[in-house]
């Protein structure tokens, strides 16, 4: 099993950055990419971002390509989304989730994962 807990979220003006973190722990040794999703109320969960858990590849849908930076610490089990200029399009919930079998390309599905957090609220004023 595999716990995430995330933090960071809050209220920002419009161009602001904001940076999330995903604390996992647990059987962790075992995670293949970390994922970071979006939803807002009545639509599907939005995958941003990804990482492969050694930090050299990385994901980002189009919408976040250029303004959203995903990274790995250096313990290894705290994961990372920076955002910046962000837009009030960007309102969302944030998760992180972890995948540790075979997932798809690019690993921005949300169904493909099996561990999530309980997620962080992102606000953006215009």
């Amino acid at each position: 099993q595999v716990q995430l807990l995330e933090s960071g979220g809050g209220s920002v003006q419009a161009g602001e950055s904001l940076r999330l973190s995903c604390a996992a722990s647990g059987n962790t040794a075992a995670s293949v990419v970390v994922g970071w999703f979006r939803q807002v109320p009545g639509k599907e969960r939005e995958g941003v971002a990804a990482i492969y858990t050694g930090g050299r590849l990385t994901y980002y849908s189009e919408s976040v390509k250029g303004r959203f930076a995903v990274s790995q610490g250096n313990d290894k089990n705290t994961f990372y989304l920076q955002m910046n200029a962000l837009k009030p399009e960007n309102n969302a919930v944030y998760y992180c989730a972890i995948e540790q079998g075979a997932i798809g390309e690019p690993p921005l599905q949300a169904d493909e994962y099996t561990y999530w957090g309980q997620g962080t609220q992102v606000t953006v004023s215009s």
